[in-house]
């Protein structure tokens, strides 16, 4: 699937949109609806089925939600998507709201009296973000209603389910039989004293049942819901057309999506729901039957986070092949006059250096190439109206990525295009020096991302700088290239342990000017023990899987250390070895100048 550069959204829409939704509230008695991104599978990656934010909105972001009440309408958008939703929404009728430093309860506090009633599609909302909304709004009057989805009332040519078809996803890079995965799990369950436990993440399900399918673009998943037993069988809730070639497991009993409630309202004993990522259905149909629900984190979530042998040598490879149309695409780029190719001609090039490679099954999300001004929109999408030329003295920010069979890659350079100013080879350094801190890191058992991310930043902040997204995220294998539950983020409270995967990418943007990133997945290794070192306290580091030069020509070497400048050297040597014999002559002698010691 080649990424499409239409323009998003119709914004001359939203208001007629807004307009009938608004209708339908007052036939609701409702004071205000709730649109979130997210479908009933919270995924961050939804079916065109389930794009109702970008429909009514305009918005394409990968986060944040919609409320829409009877005078005023806020797009609630984090600090990725500030610039962005400005060019997206109708400015007079849509009103970004920053958040979470403004909290919907806020929000709907200066605007609703006491009695106001919100309405929320209750497949769209998990069991812990309705309790937090309902605690802040505590004393307020404003309550918050389950009701039937009023967008997908008003939208007529609504797209139907996907129905991609599910394969089965060979041992030889899962590394553990499905069988042996939902024994452990259901072995988790069985130790808790708990009969079942209900999943929703279609992540969770391909990797229990060793499928992949194509529900959702660039993200191999099949869309569905199962019950997890104690005594490891499973009940999946799909349509059974997608497992038709399939060989049937006596195992797995499989019936359709409608099943589903029935199902939940007949079980009984301990039932165990993940309150991040169950929707409030499931909550309620559980209550309507005589389960005792526990609320704990999802069975398969760590489980699929500690990446298996089997499944680390793999994505190694899986990143030299990538690290190759990377380096075909930056020696191709190296080559274009400046103002001779455009952002979407460095897009379409670089999918196709990846799909020459023969290896790539898709993208692994749509690449950000913004040049100049348009790399400080953190995640920007380039389309036909807003693509640029690349210019003298531009910055461009390359974040892409690849999905094969063995391994997701997600990897972000910065290229100057001819000389750029002090400034920003000032701030591309700090970015550096950030990345190879995290890079070098070493710390104690049992820490957090939360406890680490600090490190990535401090350059930035000892010069009055920061960037407004995550330090890191977690990456799946051939899944999801966000992936939790671990992230580099001081929101994160889930303990860093090996086999865990996670992006280190540090940036810096400067609205209307320059964005700079630079993203190395690195995975999480029990550190080998130092002389001197206390033997008896476990320790963990990083192992660097991405190996793609970063560019020399940003770098301000007298602000490097001698300890930075003996990591890069010494990265770039990495690069050299793994890369060279697997290269076009002209790339091998563009690897070389990438690779100089600085």
């Amino acid at each position: 699937m080649f990424q499409s550069f239409d323009t998003p959204s119709t914004p001359e829409y939203g208001p007629a949109r807004l307009t009938s939704l608004r209708t339908e509230l007052a036939q609701e008695d409702l004071d205000g609806f709730l649109i979130p991104r997210a479908d009933a599978h919270q995924g961050e990656y939804v079916a065109p089925r389930d794009e109702r934010l970008k429909w009514l909105t305009g918005f394409t972001g990968s986060a944040g939600f919609c409320c829409a009440l009877r005078a005023a309408t806020g797009v609630f958008i984090d600090g990725r998507y500030r610039t962005q939703v400005k060019s997206q929404v109708d400015l007079e009728h849509f009103t970004p709201v920053h958040w979470p430093e403004v909290s919907l309860a806020d929000w709907l506090k200066e605007r609703l009296p006491s009695g106001g009633i919100v309405g929320f599609d209750p497949w769209l909302m998990t069991q812990g973000q309705l309790e937090a909304h309902e605690t802040a709004l505590l004393a307020s009057g404003i309550t918050l209603r389950p009701c039937a989805n009023l967008v997908d009332r008003i939208w007529d040519d609504q797209p139907e389910p996907p129905m991609s078809p599910a394969y089965d996803y060979p041992l030889e890079y899962a590394g553990k039989s499905s069988s042996d995965k939902r024994t452990e799990c259901a072995g988790d369950l069985a130790a808790q004293g708990e009969h079942a436990a209900v999943i929703t993440l279609p992540d969770s399900l391909c990797w229990l049942l060793n499928i992949r399918g194509g529900d959702v673009a660039k993200t191999p998943l099949v869309q569905g819901f199962a019950i997890l037993q104690s005594d490891a069988r499973v009940a999946l809730f799909v349509a059974p057309s997608k497992f038709a070639a399939l060989d049937p497991d006596p195992t797995l009993h499989i019936a359709p999506p409608e099943g589903f409630v029935p199902a939940l309202t007949r079980l009984s004993g301990k039932v165990r729901c993940d309150k991040t990522s169950v929707p409030v259905a499931v909550i309620d149909a559980l209550q309507a039957g005589d389960a005792q629900i526990t609320y704990g984190s999802e069975p398969c979530a760590l489980p699929k986070a500690c990446k298996n042998a089997v499944e680390i040598a793999g994505t190694r490879t899986a990143h030299i092949i990538d690290a190759t149309a990377m380096c075909e695409l930056l020696c191709w780029l190296d080559q274009q006059p400046a103002g001779s190719v455009t952002e979407i001609d460095v897009v379409r090039e670089l999918e196709a250096r990846r799909r020459a490679t023969k290896a790539l099954q898709d993208i692994s999300f749509d690449t950000i190439a913004g040049s100049g001004p348009n790399g400080a929109i953190m995640h920007y999408r380039v389309t036909h109206d807003s693509a640029r030329s690349l210019q003298t003295g531009d910055l461009l920010v390359l974040d892409s990525g690849g999905q094969y069979l063995n391994g997701t890659t997600d990897i972000t350079r910065t290229c100057p295009v001819g000389d750029v100013g002090l400034e920003e080879r000032s701030a591309f350094t700090r970015v550096l020096q950030g990345m190879i801190a995290v890079s070098r890191m070493r710390w104690p058992k049992g820490l957090a991302g939360r406890d680490i991310e600090a490190v990535g930043r401090m350059p930035l902040w000892l010069a009055g700088q920061d960037f407004d997204h995550g330090l890191g995220h977690g990456v799946g294998h051939f899944l999801g290239v966000h992936e939790g539950p671990q992230r580099l983020s001081r929101a994160s409270h889930v303990p860093l342990e090996p086999g865990m995967i996670l992006s280190n990418e540090p940036g810096y943007y400067r609205e209307g000017a320059f964005g700079i990133r630079i993203e190395n997945l690195l995975v999480v290794r029990e550190a080998p023990a130092l002389e001197g070192g206390d033997s008896q306290r476990a320790m963990y580091d990083f192992e660097t899987l991405t190996f793609v030069p970063i560019d020399r020509r940003l770098i301000r070497r007298d602000m490097l250390s001698r300890s930075e400048i003996n990591w890069l050297d010494a990265y770039h040597a990495a690069c050299r070895d793994k890369l060279s014999n697997d290269l076009s002559a002209c790339a091998e002698k563009w690897l070389e100048q990438a690779c100089k010691p600085l």
